[in-house]
């Protein structure tokens, strides 16, 4: 028989033992390296692996021989690519300048005067933004085409044989479409940016005695400078990929980068030659779109 065990009897205000705490139980969270795997195996998949073999192709001569800078020595030395190469930037650039000036102007009067229907065309910029690049592109040649409406109301007028709008297959044309198509890029993050705009500032400026071209100078652009900076690079970024508008319109004469691309890979299968024009305008557009990133993060957008 064992002992019986008395409790030992506890002194005034001793306070009562705690029974031990259980050890903590194992964190079961799942480490977030592990959910990132997925989206970076469908991107590397995607668009990773595509990539790589580009630029491995573009180092790869057709005549074999290893890795070698020949295909980037001959592409750069072609006239044809530096001809392509010119006339994407200028094409870029004069797009976006159109863009931002038709852009400003439109939005100016969409946010600060007032008509019937303001609204709804401000929603008709949101809705345009999903349109096919490739759509205004046929708009424009149903107008302006050689068989549009313009030169058919021309010849019905006059009773010539031919009309005089030919400048559709032209760069100008190219131009006119870009500007036509990339204008409300520019114009959403405007209108979004004169929403903001306190319009007591307007009422100051104008009760000081300063005029609509000097309130715009002075008090609206500089407001509307970041939203502008970042619409711009946008478009300009967008232009320099642009590929649906110069193909639909027939500019035959019109040789861009993406046209060089689809020139080289599926007309005359250069595929090295194809890979390398494709990786100068990747470089080109990850760069500019940097760009983009630092002006929409400056700006807010």
């Amino acid at each position: 028989m064992t002992a019986p065990t008395t409790a030992v009897p506890r002194a005034l205000g001793e306070p009562a033992p705690t029974a031990p705490s259980p050890a903590p139980a194992r964190s079961r969270t799942v480490p977030a390296w592990v959910w990132a795997l997925p989206p970076v195996a469908v991107l590397a998949l995607a668009f990773l692996y595509p990539l790589a073999l580009v630029v491995q192709q573009s180092f790869t001569p057709d005549e074999g021989g290893g890795v070698s800078l020949d295909p980037y020595a001959d592409v750069f030395a072609s006239e044809v690519f530096r001809d392509a190469l010119t006339t994407t930037v200028w094409l870029a650039v004069g797009s976006t300048v159109g863009c931002l000036v038709l852009g400003f102007v439109l939005a100016l009067v969409i946010a600060f005067v007032p008509f019937p229907g303001g609204k709804a065309v401000a929603r008709f910029v949101d809705v345009f933004l999903s349109f096919p690049s490739f759509l205004i592109t046929l708009a424009l040649l149903f107008i302006y085409g050689s068989v549009g409406m313009a030169n058919g109301l021309w010849t019905d007028v006059t009773g010539s044989a031919d009309g005089p709008f030919h400048f559709l297959t032209t760069p100008w044309g190219v131009l006119l479409a870009e500007i036509t198509y990339f204008t409300p890029f520019v114009m959403r993050p405007l209108l979004a940016a004169f929403s903001q705009l306190d319009t007591g500032q307007l009422e100051v400026a104008s009760s000081l005695g300063a005029g609509p071209v000097r309130i715009i100078r002075q008090v609206i652009l500089p407001e509307a400078l970041p939203a502008l900076a970042a619409g711009g690079s946008l478009v300009l970024v967008m232009c320099l990929n642009e590929f649906g508008i110069v193909l639909f319109t027939g500019a035959k004469d019109v040789t861009t980068l993406p046209m060089l691309v689809y020139s080289k890979a599926i007309l005359e299968s250069d595929y090295p030659a194809a890979c390398v024009v494709a990786v100068v305008n990747i470089a080109i557009s990850v760069g500019l779109y940097s760009l983009y990133r630092v002006v929409s993060r400056r700006a807010g957008a």
